[in-house]
């Protein structure tokens, strides 16, 4: 019997036995959500192990290897859906809108408004673009990412790194009006 059948029989039998074992196990590490469901987990893993089967050694225990690989799963879920959440309160557009508002008093908010598209516009084409799809347009980094190409945490890098730029030129575009 070939390498890949035996690991890919043990798979199968074992997926076919324990599945609701495995589900209850997913289902007590995470809450389901829409971003986190136990059986969407659990076909994911399943996937990839059986896809791999035949690159694998023999497996001998075949219950450790598919809950390590769904750990590790539910790992990298965790901390993907932690970057989203933390991206949702993002303290830096919280501060950004509080410059605008702060210097209302002062300025119409036609004029804020030139401010903001003034410095939106010199910010470099991948900053100002991640700017403009996120926060006018609206898209999520999975919907940018699935049709750049581009990963998600290299977008959120670059949306952090764009509101800060974008913060400091409204700053010194509120201190030129200013003075």
């Amino acid at each position: 019997m070939s390498l890949e059948s035996e690991n890919s029989k043990k798979l199968s039998e074992f997926f076919g036995k324990e599945y609701e074992s495995l589900r209850r196990y997913v289902g007590a590490k995470i809450s389901n959500t829409a971003n986190r469901d136990a059986e969407d987990i659990i076909q994911d893993v399943a996937l990839k192990l059986f896809s791999g089967a035949d690159r694998y050694a023999p497996i001998n225990n075949v219950a450790g290897f598919v809950y390590r690989s769904i750990k590790n799963k539910i790992i990298d879920v965790m901390r993907t859906t932690k970057k989203t959440q933390a991206i949702d309160t993002d303290q830096d557009i919280l501060k950004l809108a509080g410059a605008l508002y702060q210097s209302a008093d002062n300025y119409p908010s036609d004029q804020m408004v030139s401010v903001l598209k003034k410095c939106i516009q010199q910010l470099k084409p991948a900053y100002r673009d991640i700017i403009i799809a996120v926060d006018f347009e609206g898209y999520s980094y999975k919907e940018i990412s699935f049709e750049t190409g581009i990963s998600i945490g290299t977008l959120m890098s670059r949306r952090h790194r764009a509101i800060g730029i974008l913060y400091k030129k409204i700053e010194q575009e509120v201190n030129k009006i200013q003075s």
